[in-house]
């Protein structure tokens, strides 16, 4: 299918397939004699999984680093995006991100804690 078909199935715009390819999350599709791209089910699949990801915090840069594993979640949903061996590298990704999200809700509750303070709405 091309380029616009398969970001609709996958939920997504051209432009977003584009900037998966270009940060190596998506490998280059197959080019037609024409050089269009094409795409079967199995990029779309790898599309929807990499927009799973990023919806659940994960980061680019996040996703870049495990980019040669994300096809098993394509391939199997019902696989954990970390292995159980904490050295694998989609261990340390979720480990990084998970640690970077506590962070941040610490920081928030701290924020809300002040403003509720300081406006009287506890």
């Amino acid at each position: 299918m091309r380029i616009g078909d398969a970001a609709a199935a996958a939920g997504t715009t051209p432009r977003a397939l584009r900037f998966y390819e270009e940060r190596g999350l998506l490998p280059p599709p197959r080019r037609t004699a024409t050089g269009q791209r094409r795409y079967g089910p199995d990029e779309v699949a790898r599309v929807r999984v990499i927009r799973e990801l990023l919806g659940l915090g994960l980061t680019v840069e996040d996703l870049h680093g495990i980019a040669d594993r994300i096809h098993l979640l394509a391939g199997n949903p019902q696989l954990r995006c970390a292995d159980a061996d904490s050295t694998a590298p989609g261990a340390r990704v979720i480990t990084h991100r998970l640690a970077a999200m506590d962070t941040e809700i610490d920081r928030l509750t701290r924020l809300r804690t002040l403003l509720a303070q300081r406006t009287g709405r506890n």
